[in-house]
């Protein structure tokens, strides 16, 4: 099976580089919703037979365009949804989005068992963001096309650790701009492959914010080095 996992359109928190994970969070901006509009013709070539997301608006609000395209009716996953920030959340100093992102690239790496401060493991992340996909599969037929429209850190961190030939390190070095998307293909049985990766928006160079933070999205050394307010 192929999944495209599509990163959420742009919101306010990504302007400001601020860690907003918490449910139902904020819709799009006026950029977020063109990045959202350019998803349908970049993908018009694609066999989708299922658009899903998760449970933060602005995966509704991303997905909404394409689904209305495809006459489909987006999926709602439990599983999918941001890496929640716990305590951290709403903080965007250094220091804050420092340990975010140490705590969510071990678990991408293989050492599971760092808390998130106030939150949870890598156990837990992986548990639901594991089941959801194997809903995805369980729903088409091996040689389908389906659509996950997900997060930024989420997306990172569960490719660095399902998907075989991305290799050490290259998730937390390597940008996803707001509909990006990773194109992987396999199944939960054999494992997963990266076709592409997509560290631009869909609708190409045009929908990109050169001036926004963006902690989820940017690599790792990028991102705890940028100057932020405390």
């Amino acid at each position: 099976m192929r999944i495209l996992l599509i990163r959420h359109g742009q919101t306010p928190a990504n302007v400001l580089g601020t860690l907003d994970t918490a449910a139902p969070g904020p819709g799009l901006t006026e950029l977020g919703a063109a990045q959202a509009a350019a998803i349908v013709p970049a993908l018009a070539h694609e066999p989708i037979e299922g658009v899903y997301v998760s449970r933060l608006l602005r995966t509704h609000e991303t997905a909404a365009p394409l689904a209305r395209a495809l006459d489909l009716a987006p999926v709602q996953l439990a599983g999918t949804h941001e890496i929640e920030a716990a305590s951290l959340e709403g903080r965007r100093d250094r220091e804050a989005v420092r340990t975010y992102l140490e705590t969510v690239f071990a678990w991408g790496q293989g050492d599971l068992d760092p808390v998130m401060p106030g939150g949870f493991d890598g156990h837990e992340f992986f548990g639901r963001f594991d089941a959801s996909i194997d809903e995805v599969v369980a729903a088409h037929s091996r040689d389908a096309t389906a659509v996950v429209v997900s997060h930024g850190a989420a997306i990172r961190v569960w490719t660095a650790a399902r998907v075989a030939n991305l290799g050490d390190g290259f998730t937390a070095e390597n940008h996803l701009d707001n509909t990006g998307v990773v194109v992987i293909e396999g199944s939960p049985e054999t494992g997963w492959t990266a076709l592409s990766w997509g560290d631009i928006p869909l609708g190409g160079e045009r929908l990109i914010d050169e001036d926004a933070d963006d902690p989820t999205g940017d690599p790792v050394d990028e991102a705890v080095s940028d100057p932020r307010d405390v």
